[in-house]
């Protein structure tokens, strides 16, 4: 699986893929990553890729020139490449995409700056947009970041034990609605007076799955009403 990550600012990425999980995966080759700067394909003579927006307002905003023609390069090289837009004005990230997602074989996350990217651009290459929460970030960077974290970890063979990612943090129940994961504990059995609950103790492992599917339902009506 690839990753081409389109930035101003690429070095704001590369260090999250040379630790940890991610980079045995690069190591192994399981996902490749490269990296394309709009700055690079500006025709401007000072290689500017900002300008004031139309009808006014404050910032600026990347226009059209060189992320069409960059774009344009990276669809000549692999025609099934699959775009995607990190933006605050889209649909939710959600783990089913994560997962959906990890079958493609080359998805390129666009990095917008400043007051974000000509909609023309986003209209004409977009194949999916997402928002990774209803907040504002200064870039786009920590949300492709995010993303391919996301999508990387449910591609066969990064997590090394595929078993891993039977019982994530976020699930669909038998009704195909959204569960939390329920708690999870480890040693000491009895910390600060604190104890393990007793059932996860004994060994039932019918017991131990409905006492889990039990918490997970709490949670989800707590903290997803």
């Amino acid at each position: 699986m690839k990753f081409s990550f389109v930035s101003l600012f690429p070095n704001l990425i590369k260090p999250y893929f040379e630790d940890s999980i991610l980079k045995k995966a690069i190591e192994k080759n399981l996902i490749n990553i490269d990296f394309y700067n709009p700055r690079e394909y500006s025709k401007n003579k000072h290689n500017k890729v900002d300008d004031t927006l139309c009808g006014g307002g404050a910032g600026q905003l990347m226009f059209p020139q060189p992320l069409f023609d960059l774009l344009d390069e990276i669809k000549t090289k692999d025609k099934d490449a699959y775009i995607i837009f990190p933006l605050a004005a889209a649909k939710p990230f959600k783990q089913s995409d994560a997962i959906r997602l990890a079958k493609k074989k080359h998805i390129v996350m666009v990095s917008g700056r400043y007051e974000g990217i000509d909609e023309r651009v986003i209209e004409t290459y977009a194949n999916e947009v997402f928002s990774i929460g209803d907040y504002i970030l200064t870039g786009g960077e920590l949300a492709s970041t995010v993303m391919a974290d996301a999508i990387s970890r449910n591609y066969d063979g990064v997590l090394g034990n595929n078993e891993s990612l039977d019982e994530e943090s976020y699930n669909l129940n038998e009704d195909n609605k959204l569960t939390l994961e329920a708690p999870s504990f480890t040693k000491p059995i009895d910390f600060n007076n604190l104890r393990v609950p007793s059932e996860l103790l004994k060994g039932n492992h019918a017991k131990i799955r409905n006492l889990k599917s039990k918490l997970s339902r709490c949670k989800t009506k707590y903290f997803r009403p």
